[in-house]
């Protein structure tokens, strides 16, 4: 007996919804709604659907628009910056360079910035290569309606997305320098490993102490990251493979307290996303599966 076409696809249609998301439990309930569409077919009418793949990708798609357009409300309300929620990969999704690329956190916070529907075309083009008409067919637009934003939305992301120009050998070591100086405290150090006009954001959701806004530029932030040492004697700092991407866990006191993602260029940190709303990290322990 052949593999039901949605269980086959289930990875997919979760990573589809990920990247339009940026939240895994959103995500999960986009699946799940999806699934009982699918469940709901009678027998004559999956096998009507030609090309199940691409027909579970369109209801996948609608339904991630439509969530979009609530949370994107919902975020007006965000205390501090958001940022998306960070999920533990296997090394499989960084064997993948496009998808890694695309999934990484620093990406996701760039896909933020679109209009929901900008977003969607993007993601369903760009990273799963869906043909315009077939997004035309799930968001309800023309084709030539698609393909001008799909323009637009090439423009925006092109200008913003970071590119890791390093190995990702090269990545790893640079977090280790990284968390050595921090929890040891050594300044020189974290300003030799900061690129001088590095960038830091920081999502604590109101339920953790973090940056209230961004900040720039190394010589202000080192001595500050450096009292972190003071403050978490004995902290655990370790790195993982969060996104498809070298990253570090940061454990002060005994639970799972910070996601810290990178940007890393010409072997400094050009920015940090530190994640630490505790409802963004319940996810940590296990592998998400993502798949293109």
């Amino acid at each position: 007996m052949s593999e039901d076409p949605f269980v086959a696809h289930r990875s997919l249609l979760f990573t589809v919804a990920y990247e339009m998301l940026g939240s895994a439990a959103d995500a999960e309930d986009v699946v799940q709604e999806a699934w009982l569409r699918w469940a709901a077919l009678t027998d004559t009418e999956r096998a009507e659907v030609r090309e199940p793949r691409a027909y579970l990708v369109r209801i996948v798609a609608r339904l991630s628009l439509n969530r979009l357009r609530t949370l994107a409300r919902q975020r007006e309300d965000y205390v501090g910056e958001w940022l998306p929620e960070p999920l533990l990969t296997s090394p499989d999704v960084a064997e993948d360079v496009e998808l890694a690329e695309n999934v990484s956190i620093a990406m996701l916070a760039v896909l933020e910035t679109l209009l929901p529907t900008e977003r969607a075309v993007f993601v369903l083009r760009e990273v799963f290569d869906v043909p315009h008409d077939e997004i035309a067919e799930a968001l309800g637009k023309s084709p030539a309606a698609v393909r001008q934003i799909a323009v637009r939305a090439r423009k925006h992301v092109a200008a913003r997305r970071p590119r890791m120009s390093v190995s990702r050998t090269e990545q790893e070591q640079v977090v280790e320098r990284f968390l050595a100086a921090l929890t040891t405290g050594d300044v020189p150090g974290l300003l030799e490993v900061l690129a001088p006009d590095v960038l830091v954001v920081g999502d604590g959701g109101g339920l953790a102490p973090t940056i209230p806004k961004p900040v720039r530029g190394a010589a202000k932030l080192a001595p500050v990251m450096a009292r972190f040492a003071e403050l978490a004697p004995g902290a655990k700092a370790f790195v993982v493979e969060l996104n498809g991407g070298i990253a570090a866990r940061i454990d002060p006191g005994g639970e799972n307290d910070t996601a810290v993602s990178f940007v890393i260029e010409d072997g400094q940190i050009r920015q940090i996303f530190a994640i630490r709303n505790p409802h963004k990290l319940e996810r940590l322990a296990e592998v998400a599966q993502l798949r293109r």
